[in-house]
């Protein structure tokens, strides 16, 4: 397992840290916020990033991405979540165009994936329906319908929903709702008769939708890959998202360590910086620690997802509950430190612990992540 980055990885890394530090720094997702913008994202910063190649890094070069893997992402996504960085990079680049390509048909892809990475189009993952992230408990149905197939159900937490062009819905088309077999994928338009969609704004200032489908009628080739066959698939595409999200949430985590660090050598108390009291010390330490095994944890999924390791699956379960269990300990403490002013909206450290809580839930959390693993391991 290789856990560093190659020449290009590194250009590819330096290059987005600079993008987003000067074009998307975290006051930006402040003015997105302030000024209730309805996309909840600035759609010419995303254009740049599509032009950087960035949206289609996951595929192919034959339908017009970089093909640059999960490895290169991963450096993208950290440096996104060190500015907190607001866009549909993960819900439609990270885990949409994926799924799209492990299940789609080659009319699918041909259609949508060239589109994809260039930023033209908006792909949203229509999954979750309970209040935690459970992969098989669906109860939204596809059955065949004198017209074509139709769709009922409604979805919960799409994230980037409101703004998506096609859903990629997972309905059940038999099978109780817990059970692994008869998911089924469908590509579905967003204008479609009977798609509701109702955008949730969550704390942290990004966006998810309440979607639900009412009689949707739609055709055959809606279909992605075979009737009832979609775990699989979907088990993969979802995570490589956990592994990206995993590496965002690793960036989120040093930026808030390097600040608070920077705090400790400023704030004087006692006559003293703060940073000098052996308690301080101790803490941030611990948190250093923690970022390093995490950032292990991070590049050992990316490697492993590149290079189709037989434990990928338990290595991106290990890279989420890491990065969940260290992103809580270092947004808490980050606030925690910067005192008073750490809980006042005028203070950006807080931004990034609310970014924290929702990325901490999305596609499982530390608990969802750590009885994975066990099963995994056989245990």
């Amino acid at each position: 397992m290789n856990l560093t980055l190659n020449d290009e990885q590194t250009m590819l890394k330096n290059g987005a840290h600079e993008f987003f530090k000067e074009r998307m720094p975290v006051k930006a997702l402040r003015e997105l916020r302030d000024k209730d913008v309805a996309d909840g994202f600035d759609r010419a910063l995303w254009a740049e990033m599509a032009a950087l190649g960035w949206a289609g890094i996951l595929i192919p070069e034959q339908f017009g991405g970089a093909d640059f893997g999960y490895k290169g992402m991963g450096q993208v996504m950290e440096e996104a979540g060190r500015s907190l960085a607001a866009s549909p990079l993960v819900a439609s680049a990270a885990l949409a165009a994926p799924l799209l390509l492990k299940a789609g048909s080659d009319a699918h892809k041909q259609a949508l994936l060239p589109a994809l990475a260039n930023g033209e189009v908006l792909l949203a993952l229509a999954h979750d329906e309970a209040p935690r992230h459970a992969p098989t408990r669906i109860a939204t149905r596809v059955e065949q319908g004198a017209q074509g197939l139709v769709l009922n159900g409604c979805k919960t937490f799409v994230v980037d929903g409101h703004v998506a062009d096609h859903f990629i819905v997972v309905a059940r088309s038999s099978g109780e709702r817990d059970a692994r077999d008869g998911l089924t994928l469908l590509l579905v338009d967003a204008e479609a008769p009977g798609v509701s969609v109702t955008r949730t704004r969550m704390v942290d200032n990004r966006n998810a939708a309440l979607v639900s489908f009412t009689d949707v009628v739609i055709g055959a080739d809606a279909l992605l890959g075979k009737v009832g066959e979609a775990h699989g698939a979907l088990t993969a595409a979802l995570d490589g998202a956990r592994a990206l999200l995993a590496a965002e949430m690793l960036g989120n985590a040093c930026e808030a360590f390097e600040r608070t660090l920077a705090y400790l050598k400023l704030r004087k108390q006692f006559g003293a910086v703060i940073g000098s009291f052996q308690a301080l010390k101790h803490r941030a330490a611990h948190m250093f620690c923690e970022l390093e095994l995490t950032r292990s944890a991070v590049l050992g999924a990316l490697d492993a997802l590149d290079n189709g390791h037989a434990d990928s699956a338990a290595l991106c379960s290990l890279a989420k509950a890491k990065a969940c269990d260290t992103l809580e300990l270092v947004s808490a403490e980050a606030v925690q430190m910067h005192g008073g002013i750490g809980m006042t909206d005028a203070e950006e450290i807080g931004f990034f612990l609310k970014r924290a809580r929702v990325a901490q839930q999305w596609l499982g959390d530390a608990s969802f992540h750590r009885d994975r693993y066990a099963s995994l391991m056989g245990f």
